[in-house]
């Protein structure tokens, strides 16, 4: 999933629920997985290959079934 994406349809979220208090959490929520994503790729993790892939995609759903 595109994290920039999925910022700004929390954040439009968080105002339309009326919790601008969230916003500072959602963003730092965003880098922090963005960093996550940019260490994995830096040492070329397994995970950083599934980085965008979908949610039903990664390994671990499909066991869970």
């Amino acid at each position: 999933m595109d994290i920039a994406a999925w910022l700004a349809r929390a954040t439009a979220d968080a105002d339309v629920r009326g919790l601008p208090d969230l916003k500072p959490l959602l963003d730092t929520l965003a880098r922090a997985t963005q960093a996550l994503r940019d260490a994995d790729a830096e040492f070329r993790h397994p995970a950083g290959e599934h980085a965008d892939a979908a949610p039903l995609d990664h390994p671990h759903d499909q066991d869970a079934g």
